[in-house]
């Protein structure tokens, strides 16, 4: 191996098995300012590569342990940013076509014309380091392609993720409007709906008093039980909006699903409906208003009883995850159909002839105030759990 001029860093290896042409190339390409190498076969040639990675090769067709096709093929797969010119002294255009589709970069004829020689190194030298910078911009191309794909989907992620929050923003903000319009209107039409319904309640129990006759007694009952009920549909479109009752205290949230539960004896006992009520741990207090939170538990257990067919079961679990109070409230009625699933939070949607559609919406209104939430859990037509989840810390919240 000669070298020379050790200070540039244009490499050119020399692969030929007679020493004089390596001695001369060597000697020519060291006058123009290339580091020559020099190799006497094949093997010899791809070692130098390995180590050195000149920037071009300049290798005879005829080698001794390999011919110059064989060795054209391995160095461009192996070393792809490493140009080949290949010489030989029995040219023909077969071969000259064959070595270039091959990925030679130039072919010369034996004998040499130095003065051909150095000019088709500067050429190929100028065109391995166009096509290695266009290489450079494509690969940088298709990196600033693919970084814009990425940052354009999850722009497209980010901006339908908003949207979607947006969406659901405003439906609450809707639905809670409906619920404040509701509560304003209930207000003040209440005074006025229950002067005369205190009149009919009156004069029908006069009326039970004085009669006689068991028929009309029983219809009497039942205006009585509709005045009732009238009254208590007021009651809870006013409670819809308003949050006027407002008593913080400390609150054990398992103690109010029990005393909620307990209203519902008669309806659960005249049913045979089977319950269960689960809580295993020691459920700490919460800071919280009793009468929102009971009308939380009332809305859904009212909802779970109405359901249920005769012999039923009704399910109440309370649990501690990290940080909250999850309580599933489960039955084995009809489950929700998935027409109405996204419905049922919505206030004034009601499935059933005589529902107001508020009891849900205001459950879910109330444990939202607390940084809670009331979902379906799961439905289907096995039945539904409804889960309520209330943070443990409420500190914040007034």
């Amino acid at each position: 191996m000669n070298n020379h001029n050790p200070e540039s860093t244009a490499k050119i290896l020399i692969v030929d098995d007679d020493p004089r042409i390596r001695k001369m190339l060597s000697q020519m390409l060291a006058t123009r300012g290339y580091l020559a190498l020099t190799a006497g076969t094949v093997a010899e040639g791809l070692a130098m590569i390995s180590e050195h990675l000149p920037e071009l090769v300049l290798m005879d067709y005829q080698l001794p342990d390999r011919n110059g096709l064989s060795a054209l093929l391995e160095i461009k797969e192996r070393y792809p940013s490493c140009y080949v010119i290949v010489a030989t002294g029995r040219g023909s255009e077969e071969l000259a076509v064959e070595m270039m589709k091959a990925g030679a970069s130039e072919y010369l004829l034996k004998p040499f014309d130095f003065r051909i020689i150095l000019e088709r190194i500067d050429a190929v030298r100028k065109l391995r380091e166009i096509e290695l910078a266009n290489q450079l911009l494509n690969a940088e191309r298709e990196h600033l392609l693919h970084e814009i794909e990425t940052w354009n989907r999850e722009l497209q992620f980010r901006v339908q993720e908003k949207t979607e929050a947006l969406q659901r923003a405003q439906t609450e903000i809707a639905q809670t409007e409906k619920l404040a319009a509701l509560g304003y209107l209930a207000a003040g039409m209440a005074h006025e709906i229950r002067n005369p319904l205190n009149s009919i309640s009156l004069f029908t129990q006069l009326l039970a008093q004085e009669s006689e006759e068991p028929e009309n007694s029983e219809y009497l009952g039942k205006i009585l039980k509709e005045v009732d009920r009238i009254d208590g549909i007021i009651h809870n479109l006013v409670d819809a909006a308003n949050r006027s009752r407002l008593v913080v205290d400390d609150i054990r949230l398992d103690q109010v699903v029990y005393e909620s539960l307990l209203i519902f004896t008669p309806q659960i006992e005249a049913r045979q409906i089977e319950v269960s009520f689960n809580c295993t741990e020691v459920v700490p207090p919460i800071k919280a208003d009793r009468t929102e939170l009971e009308q939380i538990f009332t809305n859904l257990l009212i909802n779970a009883v109405e359901e249920l067919p005769p012999k039923g079961q009704l399910s109440i679990d309370v649990s501690l995850p990290e940080g909250q109070i999850a309580v599933r409230i489960s039955d084995n009625g009809g489950g929700i159909s998935s027409e109405h699933l996204d419905s049922v939070f919505k206030p004034f949607f009601s499935t059933k002839s005589r529902g107001t559609g508020i009891g849900l919406p205001v459950a879910r209104r109330i444990a939202r105030l607390y940084h809670g939430d009331v979902t379906v859990e799961t439905t289907s037509p096995q039945g539904t759990t409804f889960l309520v989840i209330i943070p443990r810390e409420q500190h914040k919240h007034l």
